[in-house]
């Protein structure tokens, strides 16, 4: 189904931390969108007032877009005059100059974790819990708003349970990852400190991807998110791969189910972004491949423009029911295209037009 524009269209957008890695991808998937034009490119003082192309340390394999490269890089603070933000801010700034963007009147896509686990703000994955964005309308910022995009690995785990959690129930999970260097941003992680190693440990990513994933699961009720009833345990690491998180998932469902029953959910999963025909969203939000050594990174991390869960290698498993690979685009949808994608669910459903 071709989407169908919001009645304004292009809506002028702004992108806060745009020299970082995911602001860079920001740049890179906002240019020539359908939907949105890149109106301002924010970020330090260090980088204010020179054209973009000579701030940014470009690292995306596509060429800097022209327009944006000539663009003068401009300060988060004051807050740019724009209705739609997109944050790739570092956490260690973000929360309040998010907050006195939504206070100028703005609403916030974030990709940063300051604000995520607050009550009142949404955390979604569009194809999972978009009954969420209704928290919006409980935020004290009058015509401004804060959404957040979840951590990138949450991301690919949330995706290929929903199918799961929809059909069978979920009860325990074990997740371990294999997470790549650009989930560190720039500069990254020291290449003596990742060449010939794994790192196992990941700071903080262990408590978000287990506090979150309970979170986006959870059921809204009387304005409230009351965590799904699951048990989530997960083990991070570090590993020197580029772009593409690997997930190696355990689980017990809520009712017996014969493998090709699970592969089925995946294959068939489809939700509101699929529906409304969103321009970022994938056709197929998750993917079973029968390959026996399926998914890898380099193969697989792009599959459906890397807006994808691509799963394999299901069996079952000795200790819960079932255990199976996930991998997911880190930078991609578990970063920039996640928080684009949540920003056209919000336009698609008149929650930018109603502020």
């Amino acid at each position: 189904m071709a989407p169908t524009p919001p009645e304004h269209a292009p809506i002028p957008v702004a992108i806060l931390g745009a020299t970082g890695s995911v602001g860079q991808r920001f740049v890179e998937l906002l240019t020539n969108h359908p939907w949105f034009e890149i109106g301002a490119l924010c970020a330090s003082e260090r980088s204010v007032g020179r054209p973009y192309r000579e701030a940014v340390h470009w690292m995306q394999c596509t060429p800097l877009p022209r327009t944006a490269g000539a663009m003068l890089v401009q300060p988060c603070d004051p807050p740019p005059a724009f209705p739609l933000l997109f944050s790739a801010l570092d956490a260690s700034v973000a929360g309040p100059i998010e907050e006195a963007c939504a206070r100028a009147g703005a609403v916030v896509v974030s990709n940063a974790k300051s604000h995520r686990m607050d009550p009142d703000v949404p955390l979604v994955v569009p194809e999972v819990n978009p009954d969420h964005l209704e928290l919006l309308e409980r935020q004290g910022f009058g015509g401004g708003a804060i959404l957040t995009n979840p951590n990138c690995s949450t991301i690919g785990l949330v995706l290929a349970l929903q199918p799961l959690v929809r059909s069978f129930g979920v009860e325990r999970v074990h997740v371990v990852t294999l997470q790549a260097l650009s989930g560190a941003g720039l500069p990254g992680v020291p290449s003596l400190g990742i060449l010939d190693n794994a790192i196992p440990w990941i700071e903080g990513e262990e408590e978000k991807m287990e506090a979150e994933t309970r979170r986006i699961l959870g059921r809204l009720e009387s304005g409230r998110v009351h965590p799904a009833e699951l048990t989530v345990s997960a083990a991070c690491n570090r590993v020197p791969i580029l772009d593409g998180h690997t997930e190696c998932v355990s689980l017990s469902l809520g009712r017996r189910a014969e493998a090709s029953e699970l592969i089925e959910a995946w294959r068939s999963f489809r939700a509101e972004p699929q529906e409304l025909g969103l321009p970022s969203a994938p056709a197929r939000p998750t993917i079973y491949l029968d390959e026996p050594d399926a998914p890898q990174p380099r193969l697989h991390r792009g599959l459906e423009r890397g807006m994808a869960a691509v799963i394999g290698r299901l069996r079952p498993c000795p200790i819960l029911d079932w255990k199976f690979t996930a991998l997911s685009h880190n930078t991609l949808r578990g970063a920039a295209g996640g928080a684009v994608l949540l920003a056209e669910l919000l336009v698609a459903r008149g929650g930018l037009e109603r502020r």
